[in-house]
């Protein structure tokens, strides 16, 4: 076993221990009260809910890229992790805004459960890029499975009396620290690999805009936080977009034979063929 997948391997195993094992912690119905409420054209807290269209944009950009025959793709397979991906950011639009429209727990679920879509698949498309095409498509489904499961078991619990959203926390943190590992250790057969620690750092300009809510809306009185935290997260879908957009296949990807390695060993398909790993 390389030193990479041991890395893997050890961190899933622990965040799964920490799920099962930290004390249950409700949602704090404080984390609904918002710094900016004003109202504009009859809608509440407008720019909370108007901010969204960043996911919008995004989300549609992301699927025309992903069925744009020229974007390039090793096997056309490869298309449904990306694909499912910008679907979870185009239902993240929906969700949030009907959200922030009235922010409670019953709605928080419908803004949580497609952004865990686009979390998961964004994990099997870097597995899909950089270890093993069959083994990304084969994890697809049951991280897109444990994603809703993590969102679904925090409501279930909330409405029992006992709430527990520390699974979704964990996951959450799990799928950001994951891409960051999968980019660190393993190599893309693409180019712009490199691009999806923009992905990371949105994802840390975005939980900075959420806790400074109240204080960038103070500072000039124009925008809160949270509605710049929407706009740093759409700004992540962009950058895959971007991404597929530019790439194409790393030199080495396309050479053959290629000796295996401990990062993916993969058999030289016959002449005329393509084989997925």
């Amino acid at each position: 076993m390389s030193r990479g997948s041991l890395f893997v391997i050890l961190f899933t195993a622990a965040s799964l221990a920490a799920a099962l094992l930290v004390p249950a912690m409700p949602q704090p119905l404080a984390y609904h009260d918002f710094a900016d409420r004003r109202a504009l054209l009859g809608v509440a807290n407008f720019l909370d809910v108007a901010s969204n269209a960043g996911f919008l944009l995004a989300g549609i950009a992301g699927i025309v890229v992903v069925l744009r025959r020229r974007t390039v793709f090793e096997h056309p397979a490869e298309r449904w992790s990306y694909a499912i991906f910008f679907l979870g950011v185009l239902l993240t639009a929906a969700g949030s805004a009907y959200y922030h429209l009235a922010p409670d727990n019953e709605r928080l679920f419908w803004d949580r459960l497609p952004m865990t879509v686009a979390f998961m698949s964004l994990i099997a498309a870097q597995v899909v890029d950089r270890i093993s095409v069959r083994g990304g498509l084969a994890l697809l489904a049951p991280l897109l499975l444990v994603g809703a499961a993590s969102v679904v078991y925090w409501l279930v619990t909330e409405r029992a009396g006992a709430g527990n959203v520390i699974p979704y926390g964990l996951l959450q943190g799990y799928a950001v620290v994951m891409m960051l590992l999968l980019a660190a250790l393993y190599r893309s057969r693409y180019t712009r690999g490199a691009d999806i620690y923009w992905v990371f750092g949105a994802y840390i300009a975005a939980k900075l805009f959420e806790t400074l809510d109240g204080e960038l809306l103070r500072l000039g009185g124009l925008v809160s936080g949270h509605s710049l935290k929407h706009l740093a997260a759409a700004f992540a879908g962009f950058m895959v977009c971007r991404m597929l957009w530019r790439r194409v296949l790393e030199p080495a990807a396309t050479a053959a034979p290629r000796p295996p390695t401990d990062r993916a060993r993969r058999v030289p398909p016959p002449a005329g063929s393509a084989s997925i790993r």
